[in-house]
């Protein structure tokens, strides 16, 4: 197939739509299920670069959630203690011998379950029956991935009354090193980003005091530099035992971008707190409905579940609200979290945001007019950062 006809692009007024392979060959997808649109589409090809290059840079199985051409999380199948399959809702019945393809997408998509609501998903191995059975109770648009169980497929086929969009693509497809874009008609034209962010020549322009990168932070750091070669800039990302616990995309100020990652983070690690893990949901709530009512809870609009005659609609029994202090407390025991940005810091304020939760590790591309007191700032907290040179911006 050389072409697909789209049912219309970025909105139902912008018709007509179609993709196709410019130079006449054949295209690397075939649908299995559903009708994907344009956006979908942009999501799962950026989504399958991202969890392609995870897998190649750490040999782990790798997932990734998209929503509007930026990774709402992305993770590689470490094994999930029983924290995580609390807080990412992984049914019992599943099992403690779930498989890595199933771990990485748990991983992915419950690290911010609010933005991955209605998301994209791409894999990089095989989606079989265990991923394919956490993909079917979860609000989501699709899934990419090189191939798929029969009972995987079975699973997905029946979701969303059969629409639900599965993309099969060759892992064999490698484009053109030349890549094209129209913006008002006007041609643009660039060299592919190949940029290799596996090698340890990252780590090794390090000017803080603190020069030591553990493995894991190392392999963090890999993992939080591919995913903001494909998160929409400026972006940082935050990431923590072979996930991103926090994504900042789009924002037009990188402070911004820190902030947003870091209450994301922060959110991420409350959730792991003995009253949010005890919280009393009524039986039956919805899985949109609870993932809302933990989100309030936590942040200071906490009396928007909280209030009589509201928290019924939730709870069996009225939660004890989670306090400011209590919420302080917490985030101070996050530790060994690592963080990359896209380009440079301009400033230590990033550095001070980042510290406020969890962050001992940093990878940025360095050359601030100002690098002398974003390095001031690390040694003030211990903070270990690798200027790398690379920047990655994507747009």
């Amino acid at each position: 197939m050389q072409e697909l006809a789209l049912k219309y692009g970025c909105n139902p007024n912008q018709k007509p739509s179609r993709i196709f392979m410019a130079d006449g060959s054949e295209l690397p997808i075939e649908v299995l299920s559903g009708r994907p649109g344009y956006i979908n589409f942009l999501d799962a090809l950026n989504a399958w670069q991202l969890v392609r290059e995870l897998k190649a840079a750490t040999g782990l199985p790798a997932a990734a959630s998209f929503k509007h051409v930026s990774p709402a999380g992305a993770a590689v199948g470490l094994p999930l203690d029983a924290t995580y399959r609390h807080i990412y809702f992984v049914p019992d019945s599943l099992g403690e011998e779930m498989s890595a393809q199933a771990c990485a997408y748990a991983r992915a998509r419950g690290a911010d379950r609010m933005s991955s609501y209605g998301d994209f998903i791409a894999l990089s191995d095989e989606c079989d029956r265990d991923t394919a059975l956490l993909i079917k109770p979860e609000v989501s648009d699709g899934v990419i991935a090189p191939s798929f169980s029969d009972e995987a497929l079975e699973i997905l086929r029946a979701k969303r009354k059969g629409t639900y969009n599965v993309i099969k693509i060759d892992p064999n497809y490698r484009p053109e090193p030349i890549e094209r874009k129209q913006c008002f008609g006007v041609t643009f034209e660039q060299g592919r980003n190949e940029i290799d962010l596996t090698s340890d020549s990252l780590f090794e322009n390090i000017p803080t005091v603190n020069k030591e990168f553990p493995e894991a932070a190392r392999r963090d750091l890999m993992i939080a530099l591919i995913t903001l070669k494909y998160t929409q800039s400026n972006s940082v990302c935050y990431v923590k035992d072979g996930q991103a616990i926090g994504i900042g995309a789009g924002q037009q100020s990188r402070i911004h971008c820190t902030r947003l990652a870091g209450q994301k983070a922060d959110i991420w690690w409350l959730r792991q707190h003995p009253k949010v893990m005890n919280l009393p949901f009524v039986p039956g709530i919805r899985r949109a409905d609870r993932d809302n009512t933990i989100d309030i809870y936590i942040s200071e609009d906490h009396d928007d579940v909280l209030a009589e005659g509201v928290w019924q609609q939730f709870f069996t029994e009225k939660p004890e609200v989670l306090t400011m202090e209590e919420k302080k407390a917490w985030i101070a025991k996050n530790t060994r979290v690592s963080l990359g940005s896209d380009a440079f810091f301009p400033f230590g304020d990033n550095i001070e945001r980042a510290h406020k939760s969890g962050v001992e590790f940093v990878a940025q591309a360095g050359g601030s007019v100002r690098d002398d007191h974003v390095i001031e700032t690390c040694d003030k907290y211990g903070i270990a950062m690798a200027f790398t040179g690379i920047r990655l911006f994507h747009h």
